[in-house]
C-alpha cells in the first residue's frame, strides 16, 4: 500500500470533517430515519428514502476519509529543513517569464488541491517542474500549449 502525501493542514481538515460526520451528521440522520418511520408506510415515504440516501452518502464519506487518513503520509513542512528548495507543502511565488504575471501556489496532495485557493497537486506538471528548485531558478513547465517558464521569486514554508 503506497502512502499518499498530505499536508498537516489537509489532515486536520479531513479529521475535522470525519469528527463532524460521526458526531453531528450520523446521529441527526439516525433521528431523521426514526422520525420518518413513525409516519407509516415506508414504500411511499419520501422522508424515509431521503434520510436513507443521506445515511448512505455520510457512511460512504466516512469510509473514504478513514481510508485516506490510513494511507496518508502527513508532512508538516514547517518542521522540515529544505534549505530554500521547493518541496511538498512549500508555498512558491512565481513570475511568468513571458507575461510578467505573478502567481503563488502551495504544493499539496491530490485531495487538498484547489486552484482557486492557490493549492496545486504535487502531481501537476507545474509542481513537478518546481520540486527541488530554489529561489531565483527558472522552472520550465511542459503544457499542452508548449513550454512555459516561471522564475521562482520566493519559497515559504508555513
Amino acid at each position: 500500500m503506497n502512502k499518499v502525501p498530505l499536508t498537516s493542514r489537509g489532515a486536520e481538515q479531513l479529521e475535522a470533517e470525519l469528527k463532524r460526520l460521526k458526531t453531528v451528521e450520523r446521529p441527526r440522520i439516525i433521528k431523521d430515519i426514526a422520525t420518518a418511520r413513525e409516519h407509516g408506510d415506508l414504500k411511499e415515504n419520501a422522508e424515509y428514502h431521503a434520510a436513507r440516501e443521506q445515511q448512505s452518502f455520510a457512511e460512504g464519506r466516512i469510509k473514504e476519509i478513514e481510508s485516506k487518513l490510513s494511507m496518508a503520509q502527513i508532512i508538516d513542512v514547517s518542521k522540515l529543513n529544505p534549505e530554500g528548495k521547493v518541496v511538498f507543502g512549500a508555498t512558491v511565488d512565481l513570475v511568468d517569464e513571458e507575461t510578467g504575471n505573478e502567481v503563488t501556489y502551495q504544493i499539496v496532495g491530490d485531495d487538498e488541491a484547489s486552484v482557486e485557493e492557490g493549492r496545486i497537486s504535487v502531481n501537476t506538471p507545474i509542481a513537478r517542474a518546481l520540486i527541488s528548485k530554489e529561489e531565483g531558478d527558472i522552472a520550465v513547465v511542459n503544457t499542452p500549449g508548449g513550454q512555459k517558464e516561471y522564475e521562482i521569486v520566493g519559497v515559504h514554508y508555513e
